[in-house]
């Protein structure tokens, strides 16, 4: 059985004992955290669809550590106008790893 769950303005597909990158979320390591907004819930012709969450669900999971992403370099140039700028940017990332999942 998976699950479709909304954090940070993303959707993830997740399923029980998966491990996910998620956006920073204000939790430390070894923390337990709950997703209420779960879009769908199940395989199949059995799958419930939310409008917009499904009624009662819930994924649990545990943060393993905080993390941050790969650099991202934005360079911009321009031409035969002597300017250039560059600019680093680090994501901060939470990785989860899936409990369980809860059907209401």
């Amino acid at each position: 059985m998976f699950a479709v769950i909304k954090t940070g303005g993303k959707q993830y597909r997740v399923a029980a004992g998966s491990l996910i990158k998620v956006e920073k979320l204000a939790a430390s390591s070894g923390a337990k955290v709950e997703f209420k907004e779960v879009l769908l819930i199940g395989e199949g012709a059995e799958a419930k669809i939310g409008a917009p969450f499904v009624e009662g669900a819930v994924v649990t999971a545990e943060v393993v550590e905080q993390a941050r992403a790969p650099k991202v370099i934005a360079f911009k140039k321009r031409r035969r106008q002597n300017s250039k700028r560059t600019r680093g940017h680090r994501q901060m990332l939470t990785l989860v790893r899936i409990a369980e999942i809860v059907a209401g």
